[in-house]
């Protein structure tokens, strides 16, 4: 989520502004014969490389906002968000993992040390567990904290971050160059991307490509907006046999205020969100009563794709099961 958290900034600003309302929180839908089959959850566990690899260290390696950082051992890990704790312990490494993000929640890290307040890093925390590397997103701060733990000898590796289903490969390789586990990284990458490839073949292709919102939600906050271009969905949307039906409809800018408006112009057949958003507005009922949204094909037809929160976007090792719940929702076959 941490890169998401740094698309919506801009975004959210824009509409609190306007609303002066305050923070945020399976789908239930009644029965249609349109609607496809329920949704199906990802399974809440990472799945380890088969063996446990040998890290190969000291290394130095290039972090994405410019430094070179060594890292000398890597006995006591801490990433700082849910995507690289599962591709630490994707890796096989999840035993040398002391803290997490608020957003790992995956089964083998839920019992693991918080050192976020909310989406904030606390030096402090992260330094009590005497970490031998930190592994941070672009968007992890605030900057005083990464800084301060930079300053008590912490190597910080920062992973560029991710947009979109090409930027798979190159995360868990930047991940596992810095724990000294390189060639676990090309095993992981070759199964990752044989299993999208996989399930990328199992997509209907028949008739027309069918149009998918991708809307963020917060309906405690009144924070509703629909994703354009740089909302980080329209590559899974694609990988799924659809057409990004914000960005198709001319929405250049990550995310934007949805208006009655924007969701008739992007016309979609079906809206994918977070199951937390999803849930923030009183499920499948509460969407459809949006302004707007019960005047869309999608509205009408209930036809609504939820993901977990926390693995939706992340671009990792598990991408091939978003993808595969995706078009099983989105097609109505159930792949449970």
């Amino acid at each position: 989520m941490g890169p998401l958290r740094t698309r919506l900034t801009g975004a959210l600003l824009t509409v609190l502004a306007l609303t002066a309302a305050t923070a945020c929180g399976g789908p239930n839908a009644a029965p249609s014969a349109k609607r496809p089959a329920a949704a199906t959850r990802t399974a809440d566990r990472v799945e380890p490389l088969s063996g446990t690899p040998a890290p190969r260290l000291p290394v130095t390696v290039t972090s994405a906002d410019g430094r070179k950082v060594r890292v000398a051992e890597a006995k006591r890990v801490v990433p700082l968000s849910g995507s690289l704790s599962e591709i630490v312990f994707t890796l096989g490494l999840g035993d040398r993992v002391v803290a997490r993000d608020v957003t790992a929640t995956f089964a083998q890290a839920a019992k693991l040390p918080l050192v976020t307040r909310g989406h904030d890093v606390s030096a402090e925390s992260v330094l009590s567990l005497r970490p031998d590397l930190v592994v941070a997103e672009e968007s992890s701060g605030p900057a005083e904290a990464m800084d301060q733990i930079r300053a008590a000898g912490v190597p910080v590796l920062v992973v560029a971050p991710a947009q979109g289903l090409d930027d798979v490969a190159p995360r868990i390789r930047a991940v596992a160059g810095a724990l000294g586990v390189a060639e676990a990284g090309e095993r992981l990458v070759e199964r990752s991307e044989d299993r999208i490839a996989a399930v990328r073949k199992q997509v209907p292709r028949q008739g027309a490509e069918p149009r998918v919102a991708f809307l963020y939600l917060r309906g405690s906050a009144s924070v509703y907006l629909i994703g354009g271009r740089r909302s980080g969905a329209t590559s899974l949307i694609e990988a799924a046999g659809a057409v990004d039906a914000g960005a198709e409809s001319g929405l250049t800018k990550d995310f934007t205020a949805i208006t009655d408006e924007a969701l008739a112009k992007a016309a979609p057949d079906a809206i994918l969100v977070m199951r937390k958003g999803l849930d923030s507005v009183g499920g499948v009922d509460g969407l459809v009563a949006l302004p707007g949204v019960a005047q869309t094909p999608a509205g009408m037809d209930r036809r609504i794709v939820s993901v977990e929160d926390g693995v939706l976007l992340s671009y990792g090792p598990r991408t091939d099961q978003v993808l595969k719940s995706v078009v099983a929702q989105l097609y109505g076959k159930d792949d449970r």
